[in-house]
């Protein structure tokens, strides 16, 4: 049901930027039949199976979720559930880390054929080409590490010019940087143990933790409002109590996005009746 939520509602979105990052979770893996349950259950094996998320960092929106191992297949995926959220016309920045895979899965996604320059007067025409689109943005934070420590950050446009990124950034007073990603994957770790680095609690299967990765979507976008985010109110409202009046609205990453006009309960997240609409094909 929550997953069904968040697709409903998360669609056709408008956003400035994309933030794409992977981390991993340990699950429990146990062979079902080769050996009985009390002793399975003595030899449970930790396998680590990547979280893939991407978001907005303006608004704070988890666009899209998903588990599997850190391969072109899963970027393949992740970057087209980004494509079905965002609407048609829409053409954000893309930051990444060094992972390699994410440049092959953006120009699938947004590539188009393009004939090459004819070279020669003579001869046959030159086969189109599956280039980049002119519009399309992407940069790299490539990190270095020696002994588990960061010890160089190289920033690299891959697609656009640098300026034309700059100019995007610098209208939020930014820089090229996934640090907005890294501090969703700590909020990640504190709501799910599978993710937690240090944990006991593991998960059995992938479905389970599938389960509360769609939940905690849900959560984060309609229900728990972040203090980065809040308004300030117009005139202070004054409270029935003897405390100070509210000089803040408190908002959601669904509300900044233009999602929802109100702050969710859980309660009504997980009690609304999804009508039925048109969804696209999974990749």
């Amino acid at each position: 049901m929550e997953c069904a939520f968040s697709r409903y509602c998360l669609r056709d979105i408008h956003v400035e930027q994309v933030h794409m990052d992977e981390l991993f979770a340990l699950l429990s893996a146990v062979k079902d039949g080769d050996i009985s349950k009390p002793l399975a259950l003595t030899r449970l094996s930790r396998s680590p199976h990547g979280v893939w998320v991407a978001m907005d960092p303006v608004s704070k929106l988890i666009l899209t979720i998903d588990v599997g191992d850190r391969t072109l297949t899963l970027a393949q995926r992740l970057v087209h559930q980004v494509a079905q959220v965002l609407a048609p016309d829409c053409a954000p920045l893309f930051l990444t880390d060094g992972f390699r895979e994410y440049l092959t899965a953006l120009v699938t996604h947004y590539g188009q054929w393009m004939p090459p320059e004819r070279r020669q007067a003579q001869g046959p025409m030159p086969k189109p080409r599956w280039m980049p689109r002119p519009e399309l943005l992407y940069a790299q934070v490539v990190k270095s590490s020696r002994r588990r420590r960061i010890v160089g950050v190289k920033h690299h446009v891959v697609f656009g010019a640098l300026k034309t990124v700059q100019e995007v950034l610098a209208k939020r007073g930014w820089q090229i940087n996934t640090a907005f990603v890294e501090r969703l994957n700590l909020d990640f770790r504190q709501h799910i143990a599978a993710i937690g680095r240090r944990v006991n609690t593991l998960r059995k299967h992938e479905a389970g933790l599938r389960q509360q990765l769609a939940l905690f979507q849900g959560y984060h976008n309609f229900v728990l409002p972040h203090a980065s985010l809040r308004q300030t109110l117009t005139e202070p409202v004054p409270t029935h109590g003897t405390g100070s009046a509210k000089r803040w609205r408190p908002c959601t990453p669904a509300m900044v996005a233009g999602l929802t006009d109100q702050v969710w309960t859980l309660r009504e997240m997980l009690l609304f009746r999804v009508p039925p609409w048109p969804q696209p094909q999974a990749l």
